[in-house]
């Protein structure tokens, strides 16, 4: 079972289905190499977050971490959050000058579906960035930001 799902067919609300996230990006999530959490503790309506990207390892990321910024609009999660790059990173999906992740460019954010959460954001750029056409690629110099 995913976040935010029932079986039952039963649509969990925006508040609930963001704590949840919240619950599961405090306690850290699997092997480390992704964490989020919300920007802003007195932001009642949960919309601004962090995340951090470990770089994959074989891959020019390997060794850096990837600050981003997450913002879930009020109609998150039927519509996913928009997600920008703070450090400076050069990858085929990654607005140059903005750092905005293209979402038409990216497929978890074209085929978003309820069920996607920020983890699994996060975690598809983390492999996106070990993909062939994103491995090799010359990246800013480490520690500059957008």
């Amino acid at each position: 079972m995913t976040l935010g799902s029932s079986g039952s067919g039963v649509v969990v609300p925006r508040n609930f289905r963001l704590l949840e996230e919240l619950e599961r990006g405090e306690k850290g999530i699997g092997d480390g190499s992704v964490s989020y959490g919300m920007e802003d503790a007195d932001d009642v309506y949960m919309r601004s977050w962090t995340g951090t990207i470990i770089g994959p390892h074989n891959s020019v990321h390997e060794g850096r971490i990837y600050q981003l910024k997450l913002f879930c609009d009020k109609d998150y999660p039927d519509k996913p959050p928009s997600v920008r790059f703070q450090s400076r990173i050069n990858m085929t999906c990654v607005n140059p000058q903005t750092g905005e992740v293209d979402a038409n460019k990216f497929g978890m954010l074209v085929n978003w579906q309820r069920d996607f959460t920020m983890e699994n954001i996060l975690t598809q750029l983390r492999k996106e960035m070990a993909a062939p056409h994103n491995r090799k690629l010359v990246q800013p110099p480490e520690g500059t930001f957008f």
